[in-house]
């Protein structure tokens, strides 16, 4: 049997170490936290006045309950206080895990601009969906929209990327989610 110091000194030594990572985690934790909440609101809006050019303003964040699952939406207005549209952050499933974009659409229900916020898609190809020629294809589009690949020309569709037809597919799907949650805003009055 083994001397108890043996056993005792090494569990201790052990233990302290663990207190001591778990501390400085949390403290770091509580150092930073603020400073990233400040950094994703800066990058929410920029990225409004991105997908909703013609905004000057937005209001603050919406809520909106489809299927059961809550959505945030903002409207923004012209420098004349008038609708010019609205914002909605939406996902999907991609091939490295969920696709979230934010996507600006008019009063008219037709998109003004699509950007990503998070996408962690293989390199070289699904991360081509941030490449500001496949986001464009989206602008002007409205209703329903497709994935257009070889073999197979979708109407009121989008050039599916190369290689990448799955991430196509999901910035597709969050797209037309975006443009739902419009209808469903402009139907239940969301309207500011």
């Amino acid at each position: 049997m083994k001397n108890l110091k043996e056993i005792i000194v090494p569990t201790v030594v052990l233990f302290v170490i663990c207190l001591v990572a778990t501390f400085l985690l949390a403290l770091t934790d509580k150092v930073t936290a603020p400073k990233i909440e400040t950094l994703t609101a800066e990058t929410e809006k920029k990225s409004r006045a991105e997908v909703l050019p013609d905004a000057d303003t937005f209001s603050n964040a919406k809520t909106l309950s489809v299927d059961g699952k809550q959505y945030s939406y903002y409207i923004g207005y012209d420098e004349n206080g008038n609708i010019a549209g609205y914002t909605f952050t939406t996902s999907a499933k991609g091939y490295g895990g969920d696709v979230v974009l934010m996507t600006g659409v008019d009063t008219s229900g037709t998109v003004t601009g699509v950007t990503t916020l998070v996408l962690n898609e293989t390199a070289g190809l699904g991360m081509n969906a941030q490449k500001e020629s496949f986001r464009n294809q989206y602008i002007g589009k409205s209703g329903v929209i497709g994935v257009s690949t070889v073999g197979n020309k979708a109407e009121n569709g989008i050039d599916a990327m190369t290689g990448a037809t799955i991430t196509s597919r999901a910035v597709t799907n969050a797209v037309n989610l975006a443009l739902e949650l419009y209808a469903n805003a402009k139907e239940v009055g969301g309207n500011g």
